[in-house]
């Protein structure tokens, strides 16, 4: 990492699309230099559905980062997430080549993995691996420069559908800027708002964004399941409007200004409020019952939370995170998550916020909304770039010495 080199990171959501500029200062400390957000109106569920709408949104967030430095960026990084990208854990085993095990053994073996896997109108995005084996031997972190014959991987291949990541590429190229590298989210919110010690202890974290929830376990420092839930937080702004037989807008108004999943006791009018809705809208002038509405929001976030215990029983990881749960995400803002989480998950649960990097404690950046796109930078920092990759040292929680050897990059 070259000392102040600067990046552009952008998260590209289906509520907000966020850019964030960053550069690197001679200890490798992330210093943040310009923020932009904008409205994502031309995308539902990670899918670009209306192409100029998407254009100016994208320009709009990136000139609000841009301007706050004074500078223009022709390359950026983009953050990717939604119901479009797949995890699929493969395994492979290769003849290692000498007496030792070196990079072109690793990367034949990341190579293998993919094998069999159907990537019909699919992309892969990254080879992530978890842990390698060595004749007899399991659980090897950094199998380079061991001796053996035989050596074996355990991945996970992050794909997206080819034709959902052509429409953002050219959407990005349209505007004047040019990909240098993608990072799905569920890897960024990661290397944001976790430490080490979490990794290695073992945790859950979910990034609960608009349209899916992304959960993500990590254990011994390795990534050791990943998975997409097709669940967020529109979906709790869906509910409010049909239950409530009330606009989308207000729903949405509503519930960031009123929603909170406490349990009132009892559902008496004592301990009841209703809410005037005249205050949000024209159209809904009508009073609604504080404890219907957050009735209709906890049933919501409890159904997310059974199908994130679903995701740990895959792995047997189920109440079985010493860590706990990390919430983080748009989604995670609402009042007293983390008590419903803690009990739900039978887990201690906290909010994860992107404060790993110095520069983010105690600023506006320091909120769960930015988590993947900090990450993005931070990954970044760590990994490089696909079109410009450089070294960064091995470290326990890392594989290998290179963004090759730890993300094994398919798209050029």
């Amino acid at each position: 990492m070259v000392s102040g080199e600067q990046f552009v990171a952008i998260d590209i959501g289906s509520n907000k699309i966020k850019a964030i500029i960053g550069e690197w200062n001679d200890r490798k400390e992330l210093r943040i230099l310009g923020v932009g957000v904008s409205d994502s109106q031309g995308i539902r569920k990670g899918n670009i559905l209306d192409m100029e709408a998407f254009k100016m949104n994208l320009d709009a967030a990136l000139w609000e980062a841009e301007k706050m430095t004074g500078e223009q960026f022709s390359h950026v990084c983009l953050g990717l997430s939604g119901v479009h990208i797949d995890i699929a854990g493969r395994g492979a085993i290769v003849p290692v080549a000498g007496i030792e095990v070196t990079e072109e053994d690793v990367n034949r073996a990341l190579d293998m993995s993919q094998n069999g896997l159907d990537t019909m109108n699919r992309t892969i995005l990254k080879v992530v691996p978890e842990s390698f084996g060595l004749d007899l031997e399991s659980g090897i972190k950094n199998p380079v420069g061991m001796s053996g014959k035989k050596l074996e991987v355990r991945s996970h291949i992050i794909s997206i559908g080819s034709n959902v990541l052509a429409n953002i590429k050219k959407g990005v190229l349209d505007v004047g800027v040019e990909i240098m590298d993608i990072y799905p989210n569920i890897l960024a919110v990661g290397e944001s708002t976790l430490t080490k010690r979490q990794k290695e202890l073992g945790v859950v974290v979910v990034d609960m964004g608009s349209s899916s929830t992304n959960v993500a376990v990590y254990e011994e420092g390795a990534l050791i399941y990943a998975g997409v839930l097709p669940i967020g937080g529109e979906h709790v702004t869906s509910d409010l409007a049909l239950g409530l037989r009330i606009s989308i807008d207000t729903a949405e108004r509503l519930k960031l200004e009123y929603g909170d999943l406490t349990i009132r006791e009892g559902k008496s009018k004592e301990n009841d409020e209703e809410i005037d809705l005249s205050k949000f809208s024209n159209l809904d002038t009508m009073g609604v019952s504080r404890n219907f509405m957050n009735d209709i929001i906890r049933a919501r976030y409890e159904e997310i939370f059974h199908h994130i215990v679903m995701e740990l029983k895959k792995v047997g990881r189920d109440g079985m995170l010493p860590e706990g749960i990390v919430l983080t995400g748009g989604a995670a803002k609402m009042r007293w998550l983390v008590d419903l989480a803690r009990t739900y998950m039978r887990l201690p649960a906290s909010i994860g916020v992107p404060d790993s990097v110095e520069w983010v404690r105690g600023t506006s950046i320091s909120d769960p909304i930015y988590s993947s796109v900090v990450g993005n930078l931070l990954l970044i920092q760590k990994y490089g770039t696909a079109k410009r990759p450089f070294k960064v040292n091995f470290s326990v929680g890392g594989i290998f010495a290179s963004l090759k050897n730890i993300f094994k990059k398919i798209i050029p």
